[in-house]
């Protein structure tokens, strides 16, 4: 594992303007030139919506490929999710775009059904465990935050540290009366898992008058905040070490302890 250099980029997504966005979130990502990974909120070309009429495009449209695009520009992964149409089912999806132009997708799993996005999106059934740098990483959606079973750091004698994660990612729409549990929960994935944990939310007011606090922050392994961003526009940057994480591991090493579980999406 080398050190790795991410990048939040915690923007004000722009309702329902696609084109708007592409170049609003081109010009933020590119202050973060010279990192590793660069992350963006959930659903950064529409805000988070329902309408999946107007917020989705196919995996051949412009949003896809300005990504990819964009991660080949900047020379670094780059991470965010979009609303994707993919045969007869919308799909919020998070994809992992290489700056080799290859890219890895993970749809969310655990779907807000106290805004109906169970009612209008599919569900994904699949982790997606991702490799940067040495580092072994799990992006995540939003909602996905509140279960601790799906997020579980399983035992895998193979892995570096003995577990199969070393940083979870979280990107979000996470709105501001609900930011409590937001910063709770990023602290205690990361003390329950061993592991990093990046959450980056959006800011602004969106187009259902909902109001985002940001609050995007990086968690150290035992719960401490290495990072934290407030309710404005902003790109931060930080380098992660991977000694601490592999130190805390080798001295508290309660993953040896943990249960052995299979999980059952359906």
């Amino acid at each position: 594992m080398e050190s790795l250099k991410v990048a939040l980029v915690q923007g004000a997504t722009r309702w329902h303007d696609a084109p708007a966005n592409r170049d609003y979130y081109a010009s933020l990502v590119r202050q973060a030139a010279g990192s590793d990974l660069i992350v963006l909120p959930e659903t950064f070309l529409s805000g988070f919506s329902n309408d999946t009429r107007s917020a989705a495009e196919g995996m051949d449209g412009e949003g896809v490929a300005w990504l990819r695009a964009l991660a080949v520009e900047v020379g670094a992964v780059i991470c965010g999710s979009l609303a994707i149409r993919d045969g007869e089912t919308v799909y919020n999806r998070l994809f992992w775009a290489r700056p080799d132009g290859s890219f890895e997708q993970y749809d969310k799993r655990h779907l807000f059904r106290m805004a109906g996005e169970h009612t209008r999106y599919g569900s994904g059934s699949e982790r997606l465990i991702v490799e940067l740098k040495g580092w072994r990483i799990l992006p995540q959606v939003c909602y996905d935050l509140r279960f601790p079973v799906w997020l579980r750091n399983r035992r895998l004698a193979s892995a570096t540290g003995g577990m199969d994660y070393d940083l979870a990612l979280f990107v979000a729409n996470w709105p501001a009366p609900r930011r409590q549990p937001w910063r709770t929960l990023l602290r205690a994935r990361a003390i329950e898992n061993l592991s990093y944990v990046v959450g980056v939310n959006r800011v602004g007011v969106d187009g259902n008058d909902i109001a985002y606090a940001g609050d995007s922050a990086v968690i150290d392994p035992v719960g401490e905040p290495l990072l934290e961003l407030g309710a404005q526009e902003q790109v931060a940057m930080i380098t992660l070490d991977p000694a601490p994480l592999l130190a805390h591991r080798e001295r508290f090493p309660a993953w040896m302890d943990a249960d052995g579980f299979s999980l059952d999406p359906g």
